[in-house]
């Protein structure tokens, strides 16, 4: 076969093997075709049916820039599909005539010791005034209440830190409404200190920490409408800086960006109730891990991590399965954040759906695993060797 013939039907091939779908078809552009719903508006809220669903919704609906700011990843986004595709290569192990009629039940979680409904939470992002100018991220606040959810307030909210402390509800199942506060850090460290000094003032049970943002990102998509990085002052991002924020405030501290085994250990080492594993939504550093594959790195180096603090973890969840593929490695709760701004187009009612279409994906997904107890998967229920080649092996486990 001649080189000039064979080389583009080889391309051609390799594309074909693996496309990629920002949102994969729920069959619910085809349906739109028979209804009255026009590109640029919102589909019917009752049409959402799956957490994609809002992405494609917030995609038609909001402006180019306004979305993009949303959908942006670093550089050539690689680390945002992997996101996305990773959940495929770790299959469930299904365990059948397991009763499971109580699974539901078993659904409620605790993270620092605070009682919440479902191992899922409302991760902190940016700009929440994009998707409905008016109410903004109120109504995360109003849905992680109505829902007993966590939600940690993001400090480029698009409502102060105020105008969210005084949104919270005082009379949730828990009674006063919990929410963390999360900060970054720059060389001006008497922002940063006077954020968590407002965050306290307001009732916040915990800071999170951003430690994966030392500098600017490189985002294409959104840098083309010349929307910048929520934080993009370069800053020495250290254990340092964490002393002297314990010494700032009584609130616990969890680092959120954590990425390796190694910098998992140390945090255990400095202390801190808990830690964050997240690439950031893949839009920090192309090339980075997944929660799962960071997860993993962790389960197979030092699992006592799990048992020593809470595990938090996000980036790249849209389904009940991807939950539960990241608790059965250990992790005790789930973020989300993309997926709540799409819905956030909707107002209060879109994020709610968004909150109760994972509840019951969560609740479903494992009676049809065998699992029956959310709280207590084992990890046998994955198959977890697609993992194996690519997760990095300490020489001594449990050592850096």
């Amino acid at each position: 076969m001649r080189l000039a013939t064979y080389f583009p039907a080889l391309v051609a091939s390799a594309l074909a093997v693996e496309p990629f779908w920002n949102e994969p078809d729920t069959g619910l552009e085809t349906f739109l075709r028979s209804t009255n719903w026009t590109e640029n508006s919102l589909p019917a809220l009752k049409e959402m049916r799956a957490i994609p669903d809002f992405d494609f919704a917030a995609r038609h609906f909001l402006e180019d820039q306004k979305y993009s700011f949303y959908r942006t990843a670093a550089a050539g986004e690689w680390s945002y599909r992997n996101n996305l595709e990773v959940w495929s290569k770790v299959k469930f192990r299904m365990r059948m005539l397991s009763d499971v009629t109580k699974v539901n039940e078993t659904m409620a979680t605790t993270i620092l010791g605070y009682n919440f409904s479902a191992p899922i939470f409302i991760a902190p992002a940016a700009r929440g005034g994009y998707g409905d100018p008016e109410r903004a991220e109120i109504n995360f606040m109003e849905a992680a209440a109505s829902e007993n959810i966590l939600y940690t307030t993001a400090l480029y909210a698009s409502k102060t830190i105020e105008e969210l402390g005084a949104a919270k509800s005082n009379n949730t199942l828990n009674g006063p409404q919990v929410t963390f506060q999360q900060i970054y850090t720059n060389a001006n460290f008497s922002v940063t200190w006077d954020a968590i000094a407002r965050a306290e003032k307001t009732g916040a049970k915990a800071i999170i920490w951003t430690i994966d943002a030392p500098a600017g990102s490189t985002r294409h998509r959104a840098a083309r409408y010349d929307t910048t990085n929520s934080n993009s002052v370069t800053s020495a991002l250290t254990w340092d800086i964490y002393d002297q924020m314990k010494n700032r405030t009584s609130l616990p501290i969890i680092p959120k960006g954590i990425t390796t085994v190694e910098d998992a250990l140390i945090a255990i080492e400095k202390g801190v109730p808990a830690i964050y594993i997240s690439n950031h939504g893949a839009r920090q550093l192309d090339h980075s891990p997944s929660p799962l594959e960071i997860a993993y790195e962790i389960h197979r180096n030092a699992p006592d991590v799990f048992s020593k603090v809470d595990v938090l973890a996000d980036s790249g969840v849209r389904y009940g399965t991807d939950v539960l593929k990241l608790l059965a490695l250990g992790v005790k709760a789930v973020g989300m954040g993309r997926p709540f701004m799409y819905a956030n187009c909707y107002g209060l009612a879109g994020v709610e759906k968004a909150i109760q279409i994972m509840k019951t994906e969560i609740s479903h997904d494992a009676a049809q695993a065998g699992i029956h107890d959310i709280q207590k998967i084992p990890s046998s229920v994955l198959n977890m060797r697609a993992l194996e080649d690519g997760v990095f092996i300490m020489e001594k486990p449990g050592q850096y």
